[in-house]
This record gives structure tokens, C-alpha cells and sequence, in this order.
């Protein structure tokens, strides 16, 4: 038993039966079991019991065993003189302090099922996938689990983006830049690309992007790759990043993105030129916020692809196999789901009552991602149909069972409880 646990149990009335007596046998009514104090004081706040026939209302106190009042030095700390009841797993001591005061104790154990007890043993002892993989069920998920996990996502990336705005002055156009950079750099350059976006102001991409030469060029300068030209079109891109930088205010730090254990497709010498592609698109930022479905959107980036020089390269200077290396869907699926629909969300949910309804949508009518963690939840007897899903148990995942915070998990009550 914890201490958490016992607040979970008080706070989802998760009892045997309610037939409660103090710990002089006293009939103990919980007319309002308080509000859950996750700050400091009280554990619960606003709480309302009857005992022999008299009501009281105020604040409730839980605790393991008795004695921790004293350790914990709750006699001298005033924000617990308004405890009406005081909570515990088991009763070991007396408390002279609540004794003079007449607040009842009441001692929880022989009210809880040990079965309970057993179970978040198990979930807090195991090593593998997730927490409960032993005792988990499909069928245990809740209604509408996946979406209520699509919308804590979405309001926590809206925070983020919120935070980019104020410090880029409210422009959308920029953080979408920055977004799509973070993107295109996967999980190995996502923080490096975002550097390079965010090094160089964005009225300056603004007025280069109409050229994706020039584009292609600062990108790779920025990426300190231009300082050896291996060919023509090296030079040519070189020539084009000191124009850049005569005209314009560009930083002279370089940013080197990483190659390592990278499939050639996904080099970051294709991806930032396939970035410089998009953005030769006319109001970018206005088609994507103005998409009303995911096929409009698979409209703005399926033409997208790298310059001609990597038809034939993945690397500068090394000759390969003729290829175009246009956006796969799985790219853009990614690109939709990590940048495009968060960002749709941010913009519009302040004045669209709608749109999380519609960003709901949008995410079921795309693929499901494949990756191990999604693996590993199919092994559990999950299937997995579509983003809306895939999306909602990577951040399930992420944010519950990797912590093994099985108590604020929806799936973890049903088991606890059942």
C-alpha cells in the first residue's frame, strides 16, 4: 500500500462496502468524500461526513498509519486545523492531538479488497511493455479512450506552439517553418533541422523561397557542407549561400546534421531539400489551414520532392542509382500528424467549436503508424486500424506506462477495480 494508492481508492470510492465505522465503532456517514488535493495541504478539501447525528464539514487527511500525523508534523502546521476526518490504512498509535480535537479516525484495510492490493503490486513490479501486460484486457478500454488522448495531446502541443508564437511575435508562418523543420528531421535531426530553421529569420525564408535553389543553398550552407565544393552544382549552391549572406543577415554558426544509422532515403541532405521544395508552394500556411480533409492536404505535398541533383545522389559528390526522391505517403502521413494537424488545432480552436471534432476526423482517416511501440501493443491483442489510435497509445504509452503511472490511467483503473 502507498500512499497514492490509498488517495485513488478514497477518491474513486474504490470500497467492499461503505458500511464505515470509526475506530471507536462509531457509524461513520461520507456524505462527500472532498475534492483530490494534488497541491499542498489536505489531501481532500470540501468534504462533508456525518457522525452520530452530527454533520461536519471541512477537510480529510489520509495517511498509511496513524503515527505518520506526527511525522509528518501536522499538529503545528495550520493548513490541517480544519480536518474533520482523518484517513488511514491502518491504525498503529493514538493521536493525542485529533483525540482532544474529537476527529474520528477511520481505518481503511479490512474495507479495501487484498485482490486490489495484489494487482497494483503487479503493476508496479513488472519490467515489461507495460505495467499490466499480465493482467491486461482489450476489452477493459474505455469509450472514447483514444480520443480523450488525441485531445490531451493536441492541447499540450497547442501550449508549445502558444510558446513559439510569443517569442516569434504571434507569427504563424514562422512556426510553421520551424514545425515542418522539426519534421523532416525525424528523430535523429529533428532538433538539429529546428536550429537551422529557427538561425535564420523567416522574413529572410520569405523572400528566398520562391527560388528553392537559393533555399537549398542557406539550408546547406547553415548546415556547413558548402565550405569543400565536390562538383558543379556544389559550387553553384556555394555561390548562391555568400549572395545569401552578403545580402542578408545570416549567423555564421553552422549546424551539422547526423548521417548515422540513417536510411539513405531519409539522409538529411534529401530531407532539407525536399523542405526547400514545399516551401516553393504560394501561401503555404493558408492552404494548410484552409484544408478541410486529409486528401486536400495529400494535395499540398505530393509533388513535393528533392531537387534534380538527388535524383542521382543521396550524398554530395557520390553518383547512385537514377531515383526521384519524392515525399512517400508514410512521410507525409507524418508530416500531417506531427505538424499539419496539431497546428490546425491551435489556430482554429479558439474561434471553431468544431474543429476538434473535425481534427478527430481527420486523424482516424490516416494509416496507423508502424513502429515498435505499436507492435507491441498489437501483441497484446490490440488492433490497431488507424492514426487516431496509433497516435493515442504512443502517447498513452509515453506518458502513463513508460512512468508507470497506472493510477491516472483509465485502463489501470478498470483493472485495479475489476
Amino acid at each position: 500500500m502507498t500512499e497514492k494508492l490509498l488517495q485513488y481508492l478514497w477518491n474513486y470510492k474504490v470500497f467492499k462496502h461503505f458500511d464505515f465505522k470509526d475506530i471507536e465503532g462509531n457509524s461513520v456517514e461520507i456524505i462527500h468524500f472532498g475534492k483530490w488535493n494534488k497541491n499542498a495541504g489536505p489531501d481532500f478539501l470540501d468534504a462533508k461526513i456525518k457522525i452520530n447525528g452530527l454533520l461536519l464539514a471541512g477537510n480529510i487527511e489520509l495517511h498509511i498509519r496513524s503515527s505518520d500525523w506526527i511525522f509528518h508534523h501536522h499538529s503545528i502546521d495550520p493548513n490541517y486545523q480544519n480536518i474533520i476526518l482523518h484517513v488511514v490504512f491502518q491504525h498503529d498509535i493514538e493521536i493525542h492531538d485529533l483525540t482532544e480535537k474529537r476527529v474520528p479516525t477511520l481505518e481503511l484495510q479490512n474495507y479495501i479488497d487484498k485482490n486490489i492490493l495484489w494487482r497494483y503490486e503487479k503493476l508496479n513490479n513488472g519490467d515489461q511493455f507495460i505495467a499490466c501486460e499480465n493482467i491486461f484486457d482489450p476489452k477493459k478500454i474505455p469509450f472514447n479512450f483514444h480520443e480523450e488522448n488525441i485531445l490531451k495531446k493536441l492541447d499540450e502541443k497547442s501550449l508549445e506552439i502558444e510558446q513559439s508564437l510569443y517569442q516569434y511575435k504571434n507569427n504563424f508562418e514562422a512556426v510553421l517553418f520551424h514545425s515542418f523543420a522539426y519534421s523532416f528531421g525525424l528523430k535523429v535531426n529533428a532538433l538539429i533541422f529546428r536550429q537551422i530553421a529557427e538561425s535564420v529569420e523567416y522574413r529572410i525564408i520569405n523572400k528566398i523561397r520562391q527560388n528553392p535553389l537559393q533555399l537549398e543553398a542557406l539550408l546547406f550552407g547553415i548546415s556547413g557542407w558548402l565550405d569543400d565544393p565536390q562538383d558543379g552544382q556544389m559550387k553553384i549552391w556555394k555561390r548562391e549561400f555568400e549572395f545569401i549572406k552578403a545580402k542578408f543577415p545570416v549567423s555564421d554558426l553552422k549546424f551539422h546534421p547526423k548521417f548515422l544509422r540513417l536510411r539513405p532515403p531519409n539522409f538529411p541532405t534529401i530531407r532539407l531539400s525536399q523542405l526547400a521544395d514545399l516551401y516553393k508552394h504560394q501561401h503555404l500556411f493558408s492552404k494548410i489551414m484552409e484544408a478541410k480533409s486529409t486528401e486536400q492536404l495529400y494535395d499540398i505535398f505530393k509533388s513535393v520532392k528533392a531537387s534534380e541533383y538527388w535524383n542521382f545522389h543521396f550524398n554530395f559528390g557520390s553518383i547512385s542509382k537514377v531515383q526521384p526522391k519524392a515525399l512517400s505517403k508514410d512521410f507525409i502521413d507524418l508530416l500531417i500528424l506531427n505538424t499539419v494537424l496539431p497546428l490546425q488545432y491551435a489556430y482554429q480552436k479558439d474561434h471553431h467549436e468544431e474543429i476538434a471534432d473535425e481534427i478527430i476526423e481527420r486523424y482516424s482517416t490516416i494509416s496507423a503508424e508502424k513502429n515498435t511501440v505499436i507492435k507491441n501493443w498489437e501483441k497484446l491483442g490490440l488492433k490497431v486500424n488507424n492514426a487516431l489510435e496509433s497516435q493515442s497509445l504512443i502517447y498513452h504509452h509515453k506518458t502513463c506506462c513508460e512512468p508507470k503511472n497506472c493510477l491516472s490511467c483509465a485502463i489501470g483503473f478498470k483493472l485495479l477495480k475489476e
